[in-house]
Parts: structure tokens; sequence; C-alpha cells
């Protein structure tokens, strides 16, 4: 494993402040490895035997039931996956895989839980770690429950461009299809609710989006602190 990436990986808060040799036991025992896109990488309901981190690509967080699937997160670098089972020792209630060619450093699960019981900051990052993961479901949860589908496009495009520099363009960074079940929306509906924020200031050119009007998207969006991390300069305006 490259010096560089090391250091990316410690920069985690997961990681930051464990002793170095703690670190340096778990890096000895891990893995970094490429994969191409679409590869599974973990399966609901099977004991995990590695803490995955994402050190470069994308990978999706998915769920499987009775014939139907959906997306719940796409995780980008540099984060963790699947940590709660890996500590608990208990298999994951979601799968993963990569929807572009990715890097994933594998960490022994079984290594990474004997440090959790030796390590008293990584064990204090861990639950930091789990806690924010906690707040981040919930305002999941509310976006899901207590918006409409366009408004929640809407979020998702402020949230998007806010995270890329606020440029007012944003570019798809994955299928149509793919943002539908990431917002709890069928295809059709996204194709609609993308047609209703034409007169709320949002241009859609292929798979670019373009805010127009950023001042009458956000009265649409209605974000919310309590929902969405709001950036300081949003925060300001409102």
């Amino acid at each position: 494993m490259r010096a560089n990436d090391q250091q990316v990986v410690r920069a985690l808060h997961l990681f930051a402040e464990m002793q170095e040799a703690h670190f340096r036991s778990l890096m000895s025992a891990a893995l970094l490895q490429s994969f191409p896109p679409h590869v599974v990488l973990i399966r609901e309901g099977e004991l995990p035997d590695f803490l995955h981190v994402l050190v470069g690509g994308a990978v999706e967080m998915y769920a499987s039931h009775g014939g139907r699937e959906t997306t719940l997160q796409v995780i980008v670098p540099t984060t963790t996956f699947i940590l709660v089972p890996v500590v608990r020792e208990e298999v994951p209630l979601m799968s993963a895989r990569t929807l572009e060619k990715s890097r994933v450093l594998m960490i022994p699960a079984d290594a990474v839980r004997e440090i959790f019981g030796r390590d008293t900051a990584f064990a204090r990052a861990v639950v930091v770690e789990l806690a924010l993961r906690f707040r981040d479901l919930v305002r999941a949860l509310k976006n899901q429950k207590l918006r409409t589908g366009t408004e929640r496009l809407a979020n998702w495009i402020l949230q998007t461009d806010a995270r890329t520099g606020r440029t007012g363009h944003v570019m798809l960074p994955f299928e149509k299809r793919l943002l539908a079940s990431l917002l709890g929306m069928t295809p059709e509906n996204l194709s609609r609710s993308f047609n209703s924020l034409t007169s709320h200031g949002v241009k859609t050119e292929a798979r670019a989006i373009v805010i127009k009007e950023r001042e009458k998207l956000q009265r649409f969006a209605q974000e919310d602190p309590l929902i969405e991390e709001l950036s300081s300069a949003t925060r300001r305006k409102r």
C-alpha cells in the first residue's frame, strides 16, 4: 500500500487519533484492491470478513426484497462502509457494489475488533462515527417522509452543487435510473420532476443540470438544516 494512500486513510476521523502502532498493525493486515464497475463487494445477510475503506471511485449501497431493489446510499471517497456489522460481528443489512472503477482498502474484521478493544481513542472514534451515521439516517428518513419527490430532487441538486463548488452546473454522476432509486422514485416520476423544476429555475441538458435561478429553486426546495447540512453561505442567506 502506497504511503499516500495510508496518509489519506490516517486522516479519516476514525483512524486519526488511534495509536500509531495500532494503525500500522491494521494497515499491515489490509489489502488495497482495484475493482471494475458493477462488482458486488458485500451481500446483505452475509457476515463480512473486512471493513471497507473507499479510496477511489464510487460504491452503491443497496437492498433487495421480494424481487425489488432500491438504492440506499452512494458512497464516494474517502470513507468507510459497513462499520456496524464489522464492530458488532453481525450480518449487514445492505449490499455494496462498485459504480465505476474503484480502489477499496479492505481491513480484516477480526483485526478491527481486536484494536477496538485495545485502543480507547479508536473506540471513541467508532462511537462518534456511529452517532454521525445515525444522524444521517434520521436526516434521510425525514427527507423521504416529509417531502415530495420533486422537493427531494430539488434538494439533491442544491446539495450536490454545494459539494462541487456551487458553480450552478451539476453533472449527473450516475444513471438517472439510479438517481430515481436513491430518491425513492420511479424513473418516470423522476422525469416528470425534472420537467416540473423548469418553472423553478432548473434546466437540464443531457447529463448536465443547470441552476439558472438559484433563489427560486431554494424557495421551492425549502432547505432545512435539520434535514440536510447547509453550507455556511447558504445559512447566511437564509
